[in-house]
């Protein structure tokens, strides 16, 4: 076998070159990187708020020049903050003294009520972790995509605190099949009333086994999904043929089944110019004229769509108005010489014919591509190279309510993703008997 690879290791190591992740030869003079100068924003970096017992520290200044020996003028005081964490990192250990009282009567035994304590909080069970350590784990986990196996030393380094990658799993699923799970669902019910829905799918694995992890995303809410497959049948469990407002999407299989003809769409039009490279970059002449044109159309109408704040109404509308005929006009049905451009003139012009192209032309809010839900996928493709994605169906529920939580908590709580997660997990007041 080493003998037969030799002569192409001897091939590559004549060709030379660099590598293949490499940007090629570095430039001599670099820009230097940052804002240049006198160009945007300069601001202060604000220190967070101190604690008040905390005093800044004196830091006198000699009363005399140092270059010349004469007494300085007036000193005048300038706070400067370092934020650190404490070198000694202890955790915060809160004790409850539970009263118990038997009843002479009946025998019934009472315990003592405290908000922060739960009803099941007894003998073996007595020690659990708080909210906010609770909440650190699964925001590692499921927000920045941080594998379950070293959460656990991740929060002893940070935090001191030991804690079981165990103990993460089923706590997640007990909040999924809880709190968590009801604010997911609904997510699902709204998701189903909102006037533009964005929607794409990524590979995924449940038990080792092929799966789809699917995005239902807008400016406000999303929404995820791990089906075994991809079809209308799944599409339709949150988007269904009734459905009123517009989905955002691409020309997949499954958004042009029979159940969703009556569906307003729009295609994304950044697919279009590169369906047509992939083409026109095969033809010659005149055949690679027609693929031309239809990658200039797509790009002409998202520049245009990006100048929309910036020009007159009227004006916007006037152009809008012939790009639409041009879109129109090049996707007409007829015959050309060309195979590979008859095929993409049918899956074109079908798309047209049913109005599933010019819909961002006259509808506030309907963005020409699909961009939006391509980056809420982006994160969840990131995690499962480092993750291997759902180790069974339990684990991919967890993912989906955890993971539109998050990201619907990104978009509209001021709150951080931490703090809203310990008033998620803080349990609720019990009452006093």
């Amino acid at each position: 076998m080493i003998p037969q690879l030799r002569p192409g290791i001897e091939q590559l190591k004549r060709r030379g070159g660099p590598a293949p992740f490499s940007k090629g030869k570095a430039k001599k003079n670099p820009k230097r990187a940052g804002c240049k100068p006198g160009q945007g924003t300069f601001r202060n970096r604000k220190a967070p708020e101190q604690s008040p017992a905390v005093e800044p520290a004196e830091v006198p200044v000699n009363g005399c020049c140092s270059d010349c020996g004469r007494a300085n003028g007036e000193a005048v005081t300038e706070t400067v903050p370092v934020t650190d964490i404490p070198r000694e990192r202890h955790p915060e250990v809160r004790s409850y003294a539970i009263g118990i009282r038997r009843c002479s009567g009946c025998g019934k035994s009472a315990r003592g009520a405290h908000p922060d304590v739960a009803p099941d909080r007894r003998g073996a069970a007595a020690h659990r972790l708080g909210p906010c350590v609770k909440a650190l784990a699964h925001v590692m986990h499921y927000a920045y995509g941080v594998p379950v196996r070293k959460a656990p030393a991740i929060m002893e380094d940070l935090t001191g605190i030991r804690l079981t990658q165990g103990a993460i799993t089923r706590h997640a699923m007990a909040l999924t099949a809880g709190e968590l799970g009801a604010r997911y669902a609904a997510l699902r019910d709204r998701i189903r009333k909102e006037p533009v829905t964005h929607t794409d799918d990524t590979g995924w694995r449940v038990a080792g086994k092929q799966a789809f992890l699917m995005a239902f995303v807008n400016r406000a809410l999303a929404v995820y999904q791990i089906r075994g497959r991809h079809g209308n049948e799944e599409v339709r469990e949150l988007i269904s043929g009734d459905y009123k407002g517009i989905l955002v999407c691409d020309r997949g299989r499954s958004n042009d089944a029979e159940e969703l003809a009556g569906l307003r769409q729009q295609k994304c039009l950044a697919h279009l110019p590169r369906n047509a490279s992939g083409i026109g970059n095969k033809k010659t002449g005149r055949a690679s004229g027609f693929s031309r044109n239809l990658k200039a159309l797509p790009r002409d109408a998202l520049a245009l769509l990006a100048m929309k704040p910036q020009i007159d109404a009227a004006d916007y509308a006037a152009k809008a108005t012939a790009l639409q005929g041009q879109l129109t006009r090049h996707p007409r049905n007829r015959s050309l010489r060309d195979d590979g451009n008859q095929r993409l003139l049918n899956g074109v012009g079908t798309q047209h014919d049913q109005g599933h192209i010019p819909q961002f032309f006259f509808h506030d809010g309907v963005e020409a591509a699909n961009n939006r839900a391509e980056r809420d996928l982006r994160p969840a493709v990131i995690a499962r190279k480092v993750s291997h994605c759902s180790r069974n169906r339990r684990g991919a529920r967890a993912f989906e309510a955890f993971t539109g939580v998050i990201q619907t908590l990104r978009r509209t709580s001021s709150l951080s993703i931490g703090t809203a997660f310990e008033q998620i997990f803080a349990p609720l007041p019990q009452s006093s008997p």
